[in-house]
């Protein structure tokens, strides 16, 4: 990898590196700042995009069976599920990074739209990470899991796949479940978690949106149909079950057609 200082991509890997989840935040902010700037240049260049990102050494990872049942508790109340939350957020940072980083050759508005992504993400982990700390934990504090980073792993070849199962499939699951869990969070009274998930809701049918863009984007490039396509990377490279009830107004806000609604209520 050449180095260039001003480099978007080149800039989007150096933060991705970064193990630290707080100088993470603080990078990735640093970096859409001097996007918008319009001081950062797009590379053609193929990076040396590593296969795990920079990460802490807390939370420990654990397989998803093996995370304990979060109940809430006179000791710990909600914080695993917000714990849980803020670990999304984190590793969705990394992903909108890696978007930038690995992909090369794409249209300019590709890596404005991730790079702007990534800094909403960071927001999204400071919000959650503040209340976390209020309440007397810290992220790091619960064990969590790795599944959308694995799903990145398995889609590091081609953004098409990458669009269809990060987010189009993995964090489009975050708008089926959220509304549910702001009702947990409103019968136990933390008000504060409510606000914060409204607003992370809010962007983040923005952010599968613009997968779904993408992904249509990169079918109509190669010539294929979108819903064919959706259909056969479904088959052939998602592994776990699709699960409802979907929140299908928010769905459809981030793209989804009617097609491919039915498509998915048929396989949950």
């Amino acid at each position: 990898m050449t180095k260039n200082d001003n480099g978007l991509r080149e800039a989007a890997l150096t933060c991705l590196l970064i193990k630290d989840p707080l100088d993470k935040v603080k990078q990735t902010q640093k970096l859409y700042q001097r996007w918008q700037e319009e001081t950062l240049t797009i590379s053609e260049s193929e990076l040396s995009v590593p296969d795990i990102p920079g990460q802490p050494d807390k939370p420990e990872l654990v397989a998803p069976r093996d995370l304990p049942k979060r109940k809430n508790s006179s000791v710990t109340g909600v914080a695993p599920l917000i714990h849980a939350v803020n670990h999304i957020e984190f590793n969705a940072i990394n992903l909108a990074l890696d978007a930038v980083a690995r992909f090369p050759g794409l249209p300019r508005q590709y890596y404005a739209d991730w790079a702007r992504v990534a800094y909403e993400e960071s927001q999204h982990f400071t919000l959650l990470r503040d209340h976390l700390v209020s309440l007397g934990y810290d992220y790091g504090s619960f064990p969590a899991h790795n599944g959308m980073w694995e799903m990145a792993q398995k889609t590091h070849h081609d953004p098409l796949m990458r669009m269809a199962l990060v987010p189009r499939v993995l964090e489009a699951r975050g708008l089926d479940v959220t509304p549910k869990m702001m009702e947990k969070l409103k019968g136990t009274g933390d008000l504060r978690a409510v606000e914060i998930l409204e607003l992370i809701l809010r962007e983040e049918i923005g952010h599968v949106a613009i997968g779904t863009h993408w992904f249509n984007y990169l079918c109509k490039q190669r010539g294929v149909d979108a819903l064919e396509t959706f259909k056969d990377i479904l088959d052939n490279y998602f592994d776990g079950q699709l699960r409802g009830p979907f929140h299908t107004e928010a769905r459809k806000q981030a793209g989804f057609t009617d097609a491919e609604m039915a498509l998915l209520e048929g396989r949950a």
